[in-house]
């Protein structure tokens, strides 16, 4: 793996799995940020499993993301690489006889980028699934070099997922700023207390999504 540019200011946001909310809790974190920081750009570079209207492939992910950081620069910028077939983003590249490589990406994260931008680029799949055909979401976590902020889902299991992606992480000497456990299905959560557990488990900081009303509970920049 490369490593990224140390000075890159932003978060890498990706998960234990697939569908575990990382859309979700990222348009969160982009109305508490876009009220903190001088220029909030967004970035998920590639988007599989893409609906299909008159102007061309519909990013819903980053159609999202968009939304969330008030229509700020375009949805070629936001999501450029989108691919029909609900698979791995290599895997659907292929589909259409295209190849997908970490180059591309960490092209389309950087493009129109200044240096006084503060970024949010949100993965695809787990942090060690496939991304491209040369690489994984780890391999495009480390070119970029952004702090990372991981998505869990709260359920039954969670401590151990969330401590193997954790040690991955560490693995590529990356930046961890925090743990966000979501409450996609606040019943499946209700008596694990992951919270509490996981917190005891590591030093990182620790949040239950939905966040709290008050600001104080959201302090990711530091």
């Amino acid at each position: 793996m490369t490593t990224g540019a140390s000075s890159s200011k932003g978060f890498f946001i990706t998960g234990n799995d697939t569908a575990v909310g990382k859309t979700h809790v990222s348009c969160q974190i982009i109305r508490q940020l876009k009220s903190r920081v001088a220029s909030l750009k967004v970035r998920k570079p590639v988007e599989s499993g893409c609906g299909l209207s008159e102007s061309g492939y519909i990013a819903a992910d980053g159609e999202a993301l968009f939304r969330a950081n008030d229509y700020r620069e375009n949805m070629d910028l936001i999501t450029p690489l989108r691919f029909a077939a609900a698979l791995a983003p290599d895997q659907a590249a292929r589909r259409e006889q295209q190849s997908l490589t970490l180059a591309q990406l960490e092209n389309a994260v950087w493009d129109n980028i200044e240096d006084e931008d503060f970024m949010l680029v949100e993965g695809a799949g787990g942090f060690y699934s496939p991304i491209a055909e040369d690489g994984l979401n780890a391999d495009l976590a480390a070119r970029l070099g952004l702090a990372v902020i991981v998505i869990i889902e709260d359920r039954l299991g969670a401590i151990n997922q969330a401590l193997l992606t954790i040690r991955a992480i560490e693995a590529c000497n990356l930046e961890i700023r925090a743990i966000i456990l979501n409450q996609q299905h606040p019943q499946k959560s209700a008596n694990c207390n992951n919270l509490k557990a996981l917190s005891c488990q590591v030093s990182y900081p620790v949040k239950l999504c939905p966040f709290q009303a008050s600001a104080d509970d959201f302090q990711l920049l530091g």
